[in-house]
């Protein structure tokens, strides 16, 4: 009952359920389902494993849900420390992101029946409707490209709020910076240098594993702002 109680250990909790989510759909089902500059074989095998990309959606719905609720404790958390930035924090990187993950299932829906062929789609041919599929493919990608300009802004005031909280390490809240930072450039470079994306996500790599470090510290070690204020009088103000 104590750890619950423990704000950082919910959001650490809150933060490990996105980790669970996130990867089915982001990750797992593109690598298994989606033939690279082969429409036909996408969107049969998206027919074909038609649970598993509706389970992908499923984990998308309840990850926007999560998002909300995630930024909604570190609001708790962090609201004492900087109420403006806890707020943007909110923002950026719980609301506006769960509308573009849940716009993502829309697509991806949309995407399924014309795989399956649903009533309404008839009409096209099995080579339209496979170019239909890549379609809409095509656009949740570059969807994903463009709110990971919210993955990176959201983790500045998420930084600077570890940085000045007094009960969390200080340099956490930098590489957080550098971690929202990173995104930032893959998106650039996802919208304005596309074959470079990649490349430029391996070098990433060591900034973004922030959120897995503040994930984890939050997990085991857990913060307590209001207990850190009592046993530092005026920490709070001389930030």
């Amino acid at each position: 009952m104590r750890g619950i109680r423990n704000p950082g250990r919910v959001v650490g909790l809150w933060y490990l359920l996105l980790v669970f989510a996130g990867p089915l759909r982001l990750i797992y089902i593109p690598n298994k389902l989606f033939v690279e500059g082969n429409a036909s074989a996408t969107a049969s095998n998206i027919a074909a494993h038609e649970s598993l990309f509706r389970l992908g959606m499923l984990s998308e719905v309840l990850g926007a849900v999560v998002l909300i609720f995630l930024t909604l404790a570190f609001y708790r958390l962090f609201k004492d420390v900087d109420e403006y930035l806890a707020v943007l924090l909110v923002i950026t990187g719980g609301i506006m992101p769960a509308i573009f993950t849940l716009l993502h299932v829309a697509i991806d829906g949309t995407a399924l029946a014309v795989a399956r062929g649903d009533a309404g789609f008839s009409a096209f041919g099995q080579s339209q409707r496979d170019a239909f599929v890549l379609l809409f493919l095509r656009f949740n990608h570059y969807e994903v490209v463009s709110a990971e300009i919210l993955w990176g802004v959201w983790l500045f005031p998420m930084g600077v709020l570890t940085y000045k909280s007094g009960f969390l390490p200080r340099f956490i809240g930098v590489w957080l910076i550098i971690n929202g930072a990173a995104y930032v450039v893959l998106c650039l470079t996802g919208i304005l240098f596309p074959a470079y994306q990649d490349k430029v996500f391996l070098y990433a790599q060591p900034a973004l594993f922030a959120e897995l470090a503040i994930m984890l510290w939050l997990l085991i070690k857990g913060a307590n702002p209001r207990a850190s204020q009592h046993a530092r009088p005026g920490a709070f103000l001389a930030g």
